[in-house]
């Protein structure tokens, strides 16, 4: 006999779609399909025409602007959504911003400066979305997911700065989990293998890495953002209630491999 697997009268925040090809959208295309309310967001007036038709798909209650780097866009994301709903049950973070120049370059030679907008946007933004969401999730818990990769764990060619602020990520991830299990909040990482994304496509080789992770891996493919998604909603499903402060990959095993 099968078991329905269902999000039904879980709402939640989505933020980072770009376009259809993107992580979160692969996210949150599936918590949709699996009945989750969904807010999500775009980063400005120039992103909106590509993320709104994704949004009108999703029929997302909520549509808005956010550009973590400026001050107060995150908080009225969290404040409309309390006006709206109240509560919330999760959030996916899925942020993550360099310099182009520095992240091709050396990490010895990054700027003060690049280094620490990446690490504001692609990290920090994390720990404020949690601070914001905490009071909203004190009622029943919930569920916060990241998005890192394996740059963080071992050096990745032309990944530059952007592996030690992987790295900072999933340390926070953890120190999150522990400060926040009391109210009930469970802390993930998800990280996902090479796939074709705009974001990935700023890798200088990026093919290449795709092209070793199909060769390497042990089920020889690449994951996909529905990937990523199916196993996003595993976790923010009370099916994972017991589980917190974890790393868990979607690369077909390529991360096991030497």
């Amino acid at each position: 006999m099968s078991i329905p697997f269902s999000l039904e009268g879980k709402r939640g925040i989505v933020l980072g779609i770009a376009n259809r090809h993107s992580i979160a959208y692969g996210c949150a295309e599936v918590l949709r399909e699996l009945g989750a309310e969904l807010c999500v967001t775009y980063l400005n007036e120039k992103a909106k025409p590509f993320v709104t038709p994704l949004a009108e798909t999703l029929t997302a209650k909520l549509f808005l602007p956010c550009d973590v780097s400026k001050p107060g866009e995150l908080e009225a994301v969290f404040a409309e959504v309390e006006k709206e709903w109240g509560t919330i049950d999760f959030v996916v973070h899925s942020i993550a911003w360099s310099p182009l120049d520095e992240l091709h370059g050396r990490l010895v030679d990054s700027s003060d400066k690049g280094f620490s907008m990446a690490m504001d946007i692609s990290c920090h933004s994390f720990i404020r979305a949690a601070r914001l969401a905490e009071p909203l999730m004190k009622e029943n818990g919930g569920a916060l997911i990241t998005m890192t990769y394996y740059g963080s764990e071992k050096v990745v060619d032309h990944y530059g700065m952007m592996g030690p602020v992987k790295a900072a990520l999933e340390s926070s991830v953890r120190y999150l989990a522990s400060e926040l299990g009391g109210s009930g909040i469970r802390v993930h990482s998800v990280s996902p293998g090479p796939m074709p994304t705009r974001a990935g496509s700023g890798i200088t080789d990026f093919d290449g890495l795709m092209t070793d992770a199909v060769t390497r891996s042990p089920l020889h493919r690449l994951g996909s953002p529905q990937d990523v998604g199916r196993l996003t909603a595993f976790l923010i499903s009370d099916w994972a209630s017991s589980q917190t402060g974890s790393q868990l990959f979607v690369d077909a095993g390529h991360h096991i491999m030497a």
